[in-house]
This record gives C-alpha cells, structure tokens and sequence, in this order.
C-alpha cells in the first residue's frame, strides 16, 4: 500500500475530450456535466448543455492518488488558455468555460493561490471560475475516453 489516499478533482476547460485525454495520464477519468441548473435540467445531456441555456460547463472529473492537487492544476493552466471567457478556440458558449470545482477547502485554496501564480506569470487577468463542486452528472458513453477511441479506429483502418 502506497499510503496515499484517493483524491477527486474537477476542471472544466473547454472541450472535455482533450483534457481528459490529458488528465487520464495521471489517474482515472471521466467526462460530464457540472455547475448548471439541476431544477430546470436534473439530468442534462449533451445537446441541452450545448445549448448554452443550462449553465453547465464540460467537466473532467479526475481521480487520482501518485500525484499532486498542484500537479494538475499545473496540467490545467497549460492545457488551455484561461483568459478566454466562455470559449476555447472555436469552441464558444459558457458550457466552454475555464472553471476549477473545488471539493474541499485545502483544494479551494490552492486552486486560489495557483490561479494568482498564474495571472502574475501571463501577466493577463484570468477569467477562470473558482467554485465548490456540485453534482457531477456523467456524459454519454460516447464521449469517454473519446481521444482514445478516435486514436484506436485511426489506427486500425489500415
């Protein structure tokens, strides 16, 4: 036994094939839906949250234990561009926000201190959002490990 303790973290960042193709390599993935109206929409599905209507952003949710909090949020803060408001590339709608769910306080307040690091580094304001984490509800099959799936059939077309 390690005597690590398994952790749960989540990010949204745009997309959420890309960083959960990212975060997977630091521990178990899966994509969803979080930080919207669960009374209007109390089991959204892709086509209500790209809807932008639902305020539900495209979340990784993350679990981990061999590394650090401050290492993904250092995988995070290099995987998109944190000073986009609601958008990432061509992606644009609030379901694409930057936004860090926070599960406990020691969480909150790192994410805090590294999102501080992070505006004095690019010196830009960093639009980010910072709040406690809500229900998590898990996207279609279809769009797990989607990066990966993509990647398999590419390669076996030959």
């Amino acid at each position: 036994m390690t005597g690590k303790m398994k952790q749960t973290a989540y990010f949204a960042c745009g997309c959420f094939w890309h960083p959960e193709h990212e975060f997977s390599k630091f521990g178990e993935t899966e994509v969803g839906y979080m930080g919207g109206d669960e009374k209007k929409f109390p089991n959204p599905t892709y086509e209500q949250v790209c809807s932008d209507k639902t305020g539900y952003a495209e979340t990784v949710k993350i679990v981990f234990e061999e590394v650090s909090y401050d290492e993904l949020l250092d995988v995070f803060w290099r995987i998109h561009d944190p000073t986009q408001l609601n958008r990432q590339g061509a992606d644009i709608g609030s379901q694409y926000r930057s936004a860090i769910f926070y599960v406990n306080a020691e969480q909150k307040k790192k994410a805090e201190k590294s999102k501080k690091k992070q505006e004095r580094k690019l010196g830009k304001k960093i639009v980010t959002e910072i709040k406690k984490a809500e229900k998590f509800f898990k996207a279609e099959d279809y769009h797990q490990k989607y990066l990966q799936k993509g990647a398999y059939a590419i390669s076996n077309e030959k």
